[in-house]
């Protein structure tokens, strides 16, 4: 039995679910998110919140009971709170700026990168070398970090690079005399 499943997701005050078949929508004060659930798990809105139960006979569907409960829990924290993900840049001449609704990356090449921040994220650069991206979509917050981290990710032998806020690189030692 799924741990994280069998607890309900609450709904604070201002969020409201609707379901229609699989389909989860959650509107809150920030906007408004949807999820696809998988046809094994049936999704019901009660006095307690969103409860996720698996459906009868379906082994795939006790697999995905925790996943879509977490799923709906993400929409549910976005529409309220919100997700960021902070990166740290460090190396010799690399910084970041946004520039309109770019982000432009001055990594160590030949040409500076620019980035284009897609619809639903924020990007603040509070020193050259911090970036913060925030959004109310969990993997899309996620995914363009890890783009932008895919510049240039941190070196074992310096550390240089994009890396995340806490993120701990592993460091090699030098060739030696």
């Amino acid at each position: 039995m799924s741990r994280i499943g069998k607890r309900p997701v609450p709904l604070p005050k201002g969020v409201t679910a609707t379901i229609d078949g699989r389909s989860v929508r959650v509107k809150g004060p920030k906007g408004e998110l949807n999820v696809m659930l998988a046809n094994e798990v049936e999704a019901s809105v009660g006095e307690g919140g969103v409860t996720i139960v698996p459906r009868e006979g379906a082994e795939r569907g006790r697999q995905m009971w925790g996943l879509s409960r977490t799923l709906v829990n993400n929409l549910v924290t976005g529409v309220t709170q919100g997700f960021t993900r902070k990166l740290e840049i460090s190396g010799v001449g690399y910084r970041a700026a946004v520039q309109g609704k770019n982000l432009q990356l001055q990594l160590g090449f030949s040409h500076d990168v620019s980035y284009p921040i897609p619809d639903g994220i924020g990007i603040v650069c509070e020193k050259p070398t911090m970036i913060t991206v925030s959004g109310i979509d969990r993997q899309l917050v996620g995914q363009v970090a890890a783009e932008i981290r895919a510049w240039r990710p941190p070196e074992p032998y310096k550390g240089k690079g994009v890396k995340y806020a806490g993120e701990r690189i592993r460091r090699k030692e030098g060739k030696k005399k």
